[in-house]
């Protein structure tokens, strides 16, 4: 027969694992009262039947013990379906572990009902007798127990109950022939020989029973565990198709709106050159100022151009990352230092805080992830200044760029966090947002922002402490 692949990792197999152990708890506790009905009713006929054929204190001695543990299976069973009836996590589990032992305890007080019939009813009543027990246990093997340890625990108690009843049978068989005690060279009579011959022959009667019941009961407790396997694999499998399904549907959404974010950013600075280029025709006296404008529409053009190869580049898996140890003031400096130019061609002041300190990141994306952001911010700011600060936060590192430009709507919060580029400005808000967060996937650094409310707009990213 050929085997299913095993294509589970070490967590995926330990969660399949819990599962199947969670639904062999509920199958057999949602299966366990008609057989506590049925004890109940045993016990019953059991006491009808042999009243007045045994002895009676024994008798009684057996049904209190039987009632008592068939009322703390019900206990048992009040409890999980208070409780536990809807779980699927650990706390049933260990409710099945600190009550396991009451089934093997259940077990031996029936089985210990040989003691009371075995070699003192009629024939006929311990015949009876054994058929109940027998049912008793091919009942247990085949109500989907919830584990192997806990059919073997009970199959053994039974079993050893009633070999114990036969056990003593056979030794006071035994001791009488004797006369009470041995003496060598004397031999057994025929009746006391074939007797102890008898109870040997059905003790050796309800072994086989006892290993057929457990090899049995093993069999179908492993065809349960591989059809809820096949049952998890299942369910594991049309979820993983929903994800997939989901994941590309979210990614067609992402390509729209990435498109249409770069056609909308683009539109601005390829219709401000149509305009100049009219107005040149028009008025070509105005050459030396159109041209000026003109070099401005085509920087921002280029620098469009640049962050759309920028976004399409960063793949998470094609993108290395190589981490170090990245000193955060040396890093905040020198961005600081690059983008000073920026910062005074629009006449705004960019300043540094940033406190000493190392985290462990890729040097060059982490320079390009709050480079990023910097560029952002100086160029949706157009009064007032930046800030770049480097602070400690509830024990990490925080990267935070202040601004004190018009601030963010809600709406483009949301789709930031998304990692959707939304329709910006000119300068191509949406797709330098939209760069920042593919970065912060790949390495694993935490980014947000905020609007203040007396205005402008805070970007952070976080990392841990080196």
């Amino acid at each position: 027969m050929p085997t299913r692949p095993q294509n589970f990792s070490g967590a995926a197999t330990g969660a399949r694992a819990a599962w199947v152990d969670t639904q062999l708890i509920h199958t057999f506790m949602r299966q366990a009262r008609p057989p506590l009905h049925a004890a109940c009713a045993l016990i019953l006929i059991v006491l009808t039947m042999l009243y007045g054929q045994v002895d009676a204190a024994a008798l009684w001695l057996w049904a209190a013990a039987a009632a008592a543990a068939t009322a703390l299976r019900y206990g048992i069973l009040r409890t999980y379906r208070a409780r536990l009836a809807n779980d699927e996590g650990t706390a049933l589990r260990n409710f099945m572990l600190r009550n396991g032992w009451s089934w093997p305890v259940s077990a031996a007080a029936w089985g210990s009902l040989m003691l009371v019939v075995y070699r003192k009813a009629p024939v006929e009543d311990q015949l009876l007798c054994m058929v109940i027990l027998v049912g008793i246990a091919v009942v247990a093997v085949t109500s989907s127990p919830p584990s192997l340890r806990s059919l073997s625990a009970y199959c053994n108690a039974l079993c050893a109950s009633v070999l114990v009843a036969m056990g003593l049978a056979l030794s006071l068989e035994l001791g009488l022939e004797l006369g009470m005690g041995f003496r060598p060279g004397l031999p057994l009579e025929k009746d006391g020989l074939a007797s102890a011959f008898e109870i040997v022959v059905e003790m050796a009667v309800v072994l086989v029973f006892w290993a057929l019941a457990r090899v049995f009961g093993r069999r179908m407790h492993r065809a349960r565990r591989a059809n809820l396997e096949l049952q998890f694999d299942r369910r594991e499998l049309i979820n993983s198709l929903a994800d997939r399904k989901r994941a590309a549907l979210e990614a067609e959404a992402v390509r729209s709106r990435f498109i249409a974010s770069a056609a909308h950013d683009l539109r601005y600075p390829v219709h401000a050159l149509s305009q100049y280029a009219d107005w040149l025709a028009m008025e070509p006296e105005f050459a030396a100022q159109i041209a000026r404008k003109i070099a401005n529409s085509t920087r921002k053009i280029d620098e469009l151009f640049e962050s759309l190869f920028n976004l399409a580049g960063l793949d998470p898996a094609s993108l290395e990352v190589q981490r170090q140890p990245v000193g955060l003031s040396a890093l905040a400096h020198e961005l600081a230092a690059e983008y000073a130019p920026l910062a005074r061609e629009k006449r705004l002041r960019l300043r540094v805080r940033a406190a000493a300190g190392r985290a462990l990141s890729d040097p060059v994306l982490l320079k390009r992830l709050v480079g990023s952001l910097l560029s952002n911010a100086l160029r949706n700011t157009h009064g007032g200044g930046v800030l770049l600060a480097v602070r400690q936060r509830q024990g990490r590192w925080r990267i935070e760029l202040w601004d004190t430009g018009a601030g963010i709507a809600h709406e483009r919060q949301q789709t930031f966090f998304q990692g959707i580029p939304e329709l910006g400005t000119e300068e191509g808000f949406g797709l330098e947002l939209a760069a920042v967060y593919r970065l912060s996937q790949v390495l694993g650094h935490p980014v947000g922002m905020a609007t203040r409310h007396t205005g402008g707009s805070v970007f952070w990213v976080e990392l841990a402490r080196y």
